[in-house]
């Protein structure tokens, strides 16, 4: 179980933005940069981060709870079913638009972000790798089959006619940032399999334990690669998927710089790291790098 640090821990954000990033424009200008992000850019959009100071500890399921048990199964699609609406509702922060207007100006190599939620894709980015996958496709572990998120969610409710007006009165759900809710009670919600094969269905998503597919590991390291230096905006590196990317700038020896409320995993390999929050530091980084 992870323990969320607490508020305190949060250091405030500094009252001259622009002075505190001028240190990392200097170190990224004239640099084609790749951009790796997190979840704490998503936390203005609405989507709860549960690892920076002061967020809600909790306790996300497996991989191989999900595969190995129908009763998992059936507890993340019933909250799912719900959670996923919120992202799918959720807009693009200006730490969005900040990223987008850079790729649009040619300072990109690539965007890859750890967030499921599009936004980036919402706010105009084009070259983004969905590191642990995205929320608006479901997949078939057995046959390949591949649907859309809406696609399942009508055969969900096909399927739980009630479920969704049973829990309207609920004023409190708990959205995590995997697109997951916190009920009390999911035995009765029945779920689908494949119509193709009848196999299981699993949310285009990376679960804890699960492996990210190489084909998006290589393409982000291409991202890397290419660049002459990267940004992290919003991420604690808590997980080796971003952490990895760090470790591979640095080893390198391209600058690493990191924009984040908290301390990350990859401070000690960063040449520069600002503690301020992603909508107030990628708006006035995009304009003094041109964008």
């Amino acid at each position: 179980m992870t323990i969320a640090p607490p508020a305190e821990g949060a250091l405030p954000d500094p009252e001259d933005v622009q002075a505190a990033l001028q240190p990392l424009v200097e170190l990224l200008s004239g640099r084609r940069l790749a951009v790796l992000t997190g979840a704490g850019i998503s936390t203005d959009s609405g989507i709860p981060d549960y690892r920076s100071p002061g967020a809600r500890p909790r306790r996300p399921m497996t991989h191989q709870q999900f595969v190995s048990s129908e009763r998992f199964r059936r507890h993340y699609w019933a909250r799912n079913h719900i959670g996923w609406r919120h992202l799918q509702q959720a807009e693009p922060n200006p730490g969005h638009h900040a990223l987008a207007a850079m790729e649009r100006a040619g300072l990109l190599t690539g965007l890859i972000t750890q967030n499921i939620d599009l936004l980036h894709v919402r706010a105009g980015s084009r070259h983004v790798v969905h590191l642990h996958g995205r929320y608006d496709r479901v997949l078939c572990l057995a046959c390949g089959l591949v649907l859309s998120r809406e696609e399942h969610d009508a055969t969900l409710v096909a399927l739980n006619p009630h479920w969704l007006d049973s829990l309207s009165a609920v004023a409190d759900l708990e959205v995590a940032p995997d697109a997951d809710v916190v009920l009390d009670s999911t035995a009765e919600f029945r779920i689908a399999d494949c119509p193709r094969c009848g196999g299981i269905l699993k949310p285009d998503v990376v679960f804890f334990g699960d492996n990210t597919p190489r084909d998006r590991v290589e393409e982000a390291g291409a991202i890397v690669d290419e660049a002459e230096a990267l940004l992290v905006a919003g991420s604690s590196l808590a997980v080796m998927g971003g952490l990895r990317y760090v470790r591979r700038a640095a080893k390198a020896g391209r600058p690493v710089g990191i924009v984040n409320r908290g301390t990350t995993r990859g401070d000690d390999l960063a040449h520069l790291r600002v503690h301020v929050g992603t909508s107030e530091a990628l708006p006035t980084l995009a304009r003094a790098l041109g964008a």
